[in-house]
């Protein structure tokens, strides 16, 4: 007999207290050593549409829900007594007759639950327009759609829609929103006939078979992290998918990148199975998180994971030049301002300031790595708009050299200058040490860590795989990938579909970005075509007139999540910087809830609320987040801006400071509240619109 189990039952198991848990994880076991078990008390559910709906005791109170057949056994749902009733007796399973994968349908009576409320007399109310106007019985149907559930989406409004989506299948609701918003999405992939219907792509997102209790007790023992057990249809595709150059997955906040990054690391090592697979990303906390993601996915590999190795960008730099090049001293900033004070001196009269030469330095001297004033003279200057006469670059250039020298002198070597020489050490033919690297957050690497990649791996097929999105660039200035030895034209895919954060959320959030983005080679990122599946209140955005009175109410919306049954590990405090940090741990305290403030380990703990900076939000998701102390001045922060020396640098700051803004807000999954002290940030005004 098959073992099963179902999103739904860890959705469900998630919502428990950690006592309850306990008991459902134990009963869980149970069931799958030895479903005859005496101890196990089935009772049938007369009253559920599907006779094959059996209910389990686990406490005096709480009940698991099972579907059970004579081939097949599916853990369903787990809940309280008439919870877990009312939700079977709501459910059938059923294969869908068009797609052939197997569905877990909700019974179509649920509808009248979802009425929209009149506020207006009957006889004066404007009809209301079909939201799928031109959409047909078996187009539906050729989607997904149930057809218990055809009629009422032929019938829905636009404001009915979104509602409905919420109680269909995913597959189906993900066409439903597409469709809603004038985009065709391709029919989901056809099958041959007498195919499992488990075994269905768009089934094996929602359902997988535990063949042993190591895979169920991982997938119980972490019901929030469910991409470790369910994969989307489209993130399978390009986990598996064999590049001949090298690729670059996107999507907005919450689609599924990181997933895709660490399950195709583990696809590599377990289909090559010599070779050795760097997965990285450019901070030391997101690779701490990788690494804590794919110890957890293979649980029951850890041989594997012997092949993957997980760095930081600058951590493999450093490591690999010292194993190849020698040992390496890097100039601190501070350094390498005194070598720009001095030779600035030393040039004589001239109009530019330290902050301008500092970011020619770092922008385009350093960044690109250039050794001689012709390729200075020559270097396209990307998003620096002071325009320079080629006198004016000559005496820059005796400067930049200047400090080129010193750093010589004293040993010193910029990080930027670590990666070209070990780009140069692979380029001329040395041995890798990997056969494929994975990037996540690709957005925010360096110029010379993308040289390092190419000349590392990038001319293997499957070689080198970027993950990220240009709405949440924060750290580097934007630059020409094509130039820097990665083309990814022809090979970038665009994931659309956001499991992480709701509608209401990622709607809000979307209104601090373009719709579209472009990279340096007009590779476009399409933002709009993004769909959450599901629904969840509208998100606060409030201003005080003090910070106690933020504090206050911050402290009371704690209290009111905690209430309603959300757990403290699952809530989160943020700040744009350690400055604001007073503000959030007076909430926490004030609301009585035991907190830790995240380092660049970003561990979080059960039974805690967590409190970061925005910049170690990255890779987390939690289901409630406040945003707090978004003031004029804090964000976008005027240090920053004071600190610009150039016209295109105040926009970037001001982009990557709205990214920041958005990175914090999208990684909330059901509520999010954003507080500021009047005068409040310019950009909660953007999101309010």
């Amino acid at each position: 007999m098959e073992f099963r189990i179902a999103d739904t039952f860890t959705d469900s198991l998630a919502r428990l207290t950690g006592d309850e848990q306990k008991a459902a994880k134990m009963a869980a076991f149970d069931l799958q050593l030895n479903p005859a078990h005496p101890s196990l008390s089935f009772h049938k559910l007369d009253k559920a549409k599907d006779k094959n709906f059996w209910s389990i005791r686990v406490t005096s109170d709480l009940r698991l829900i099972v579907h059970r057949n004579d081939t097949s056994l599916l853990l369903c749902y787990i809940g309280h007594h008439d919870d877990a009733y009312h939700w079977a007796e709501r459910r059938r399973m059923e294969t869908h007759p068009k797609t052939g994968a197997a569905q877990l349908v909700e019974i179509r009576e649920r509808v009248q639950e979802i009425t929209v409320p009149k506020y207006v007399e009957e006889e004066r109310a404007a009809p209301k327009s079909k939201a799928l106007p031109n959409i047909s019985e078996g187009t539906l149907l050729n989607y997904g759609v149930p057809e218990e559930w055809v009629q009422e989406v032929l019938n829905a409004s636009e404001d009915d829609l979104l509602e409905i989506a919420g109680h269909l299948p995913a597959e189906a609701a993900e066409a439903l929103l597409n469709l809603a918003t004038g985009i065709r999405p391709p029919l989901p992939e056809s099958v041959a006939p007498g195919t499992n219907p488990f075994e269905h792509p768009d089934a094996l997102r929602r359902f997988r078979v535990m063949n042993n209790t190591e895979e169920l007790a991982l997938a119980l023992d972490y019901p929030w992290e469910r991409w470790a057990v369910f994969l989307h249809p489209e993130q399978r595709k390009l986990v598996d998918k064999n590049f001949n150059g090298p690729a670059r997955v996107s999507g907005t906040a919450g689609t599924g990148k990181t997933i895709v990054a660490i399950h195709r690391a583990a696809h590599l090592a377990r289909t090559h199975r010599e070779a050795r697979v760097l997965l990285t990303t450019f901070s030391v906390p997101l690779a701490n998180a990788l690494q804590s993601k794919l110890r957890l996915l293979l649980a029951n590999e850890p041989r594997l994971g012997e092949r993957i190795e997980v760095y930081s960008m600058d951590a493999i730099g450093k490591r690999l030049y010292e194993l190849n090049i020698g040992k390496s001293k890097i100039a601190t900033t501070k350094q390498i301002q005194d070598l720009l004070r001095q030779s600035s001196a030393n040039a004589g009269e001239h109009k530019f300031s330290l902050r301008f030469l500092t970011t020619e330095w770092e922008q385009v001297v350093d960044g690109w790595q250039l050794d001689s004033w012709e390729e200075y003279r020559d270097v396209s200057r990307l998003g620096r708009r002071t325009r320079l006469r080629e006198e004016q670059r000559k005496l820059l250039w005796t400067i930049f050299e200047d400090v080129r020298n010193g750093l010589r002198e004293q040993g010193l070597i910029t990080t930027s200058g670590l990666f070209n020489v070990l780009a140069h050490h692979y380029a001329k033919g040395a041995p890798s040490p990997f056969d494929f690297a994975i990037v996540d957050e690709a957005q925010d690497i360096s110029i010379a860590q993308m040289r390092f990649l190419t000349s590392m791996v990038g001319g293997k097929p499957n070689g080198l795989l970027f993950a990220g999105d240009l709405g949440q660039r924060i750290f580097q200035q934007p630059f020409s990938w094509k130039s820097a030895g990665a083309d990814v034209r022809g090979r970038a895919a665009t994931l659309k579909i956001n499991y992480r954060t709701s509608h209401q959320i990622r709607s809000q959030a979307d209104r601090l970005l373009d719709p579209q983005i472009s990279d340096v080679d007009g590779n476009l990122e399409n933002r709009k075509d993004a769909v959450s599946l599901f629904n969840g209140p509208k998100p606060d955005i409030k201003t005080f007139e003090s910070d106690q009175k933020e504090i206050q109410t911050v402290a009371a919306w704690l209290r009111e999540l905690i209430q309603t049954g959300l757990q403290p590990h699952e809530i989160a405090l943020f700040v744009r910087s350690i400055a604001q940090a007073e503000r959030a741990i007076k909430s926490a305290e004030l609301a009585d809830i035991q907190y830790r403030v995240l380092d660049e380990h970003v561990e979080v703990v059960s039974g805690s609320l967590s409190l970061c900076t925005m910049h170690l939000t990255k890779g987390l998701e939690f289901r409630a987040v406040a945003v707090m102390a978004c003031d004029n001045e804090v964000i976008p922060l005027q240090e920053r801006i004071e600190a610009v020396a150039d016209e295109s640098d105040l926009e970037d700051v001001y982009s990557t400071e709205r990214h920041l803004l958005y990175v914090a807000c999208t990684r909330a999954r059901d509520h999010l509240l954003v507080t500021g002290i009047d005068p409040a940030s310019e950009f909660l005004e953007d999101m309010k619109q």
